[in-house]
């Protein structure tokens, strides 16, 4: 009895911590100003989702968010995974004392927070301080252990031969690492590059006290003209900011969820 009920169990906890919260925010986002002033789980009399996206497309400056958004996530997810990708490399070969002890520095990152007040008081010596290139990298610092973690574990599952025949070839460690590894990592590195984006995407935190309204990206800017008040009462408006902040997203996972879920196995198997 109690193995028959569990998958219906599972089912139901992932609908109330899932689905629940996702019909609030679509339903919301449907509705008119004066049907959304107190958010609840019914459905709109009439639905307002697109009239609601062309509202806050031209007040919520979506374009000029979304631009910030990218020139922030692109150059911090790529930098991160290649130079994530050569670190791992060489710490997953070398069986030194001194590479473990430099393996568990790289990723004592993933359970010590950063101090957010050093990092600004560093930017701002650098001059970084407000700037893209300073965002840019503090995102690479703060996830390059996550990436040295997956992939380390990775490579270690591939058999050195395969470097060793390309070495015996004539390659060099560069022809070795992009010809041989880099080609290899592609799923666990689309899982890593899923997990750094949504982190990246959604981070209002550390944009807040690094960029300080400089640069606009679109969680900074929601929570910034919801805290000026313009979208004072329009829960409409906040949650159809939130529908259009997520669609890339989404649109990223449905396109790749097969390397996603192929990066994770690979990584549960080997």
């Amino acid at each position: 009895m109690a193995a028959r009920l569990q998958p219906v169990v599972v089912v139901i906890l992932v609908v109330v911590l899932i689905g629940v919260p996702l019909w609030l925010v679509v339903a919301t986002a449907g509705k008119s100003q004066g049907e959304a002033l107190t958010p609840d789980f019914s459905l709109p009399t009439e639905w307002h989702l697109l009239d609601n996206i062309g509202e806050v497309w031209d007040r919520g400056r979506v374009p000029a968010a979304f631009a910030g958004s990218m020139l922030v996530m692109v150059p911090a997810v790529f930098g991160v995974l290649v130079l994530g990708s050569m670190a791992a490399w060489i710490l997953a070969r070398r069986s030194s004392r001194f590479f473990s002890v430099l393996y568990a520095g790289a990723i004592s990152g993933i359970v010590l927070p950063p101090a957010v007040v050093t990092i600004v008081l560093l930017l701002r010596q650098l001059g970084l301080a407000g700037t893209a290139v300073g965002m840019i990298g503090v995102y690479m610092g703060i996830y390059m252990s996550t990436v040295v973690f997956f992939v380390t574990g990775f490579i270690r599952t591939i058999p050195t031969q395969l470097e060793e025949a390309a070495r015996v070839d004539g390659a060099g460690p560069v022809k070795v690492f992009g010809r041989i590894i880099l080609p290899l990592l592609r799923p666990v590195l689309a899982t890593a590059t899923i997990l750094i984006c949504l982190y990246v995407w959604n981070d209002v935190f550390y944009a807040f006290f690094v960029i300080g309204g400089r640069i606009d990206t679109l969680p900074l800017n929601l929570f910034q003209v919801a805290s000026a008040g313009l979208y004072l009462n329009n829960w409409h408006l906040i949650f159809t900011y939130v529908v259009v902040m997520s669609l890339p997203l989404v649109v990223v996972f449905v396109v790749a969820q097969r390397r996603i879920i192929s990066g994770i196995t690979s990584g549960a198997v080997k």
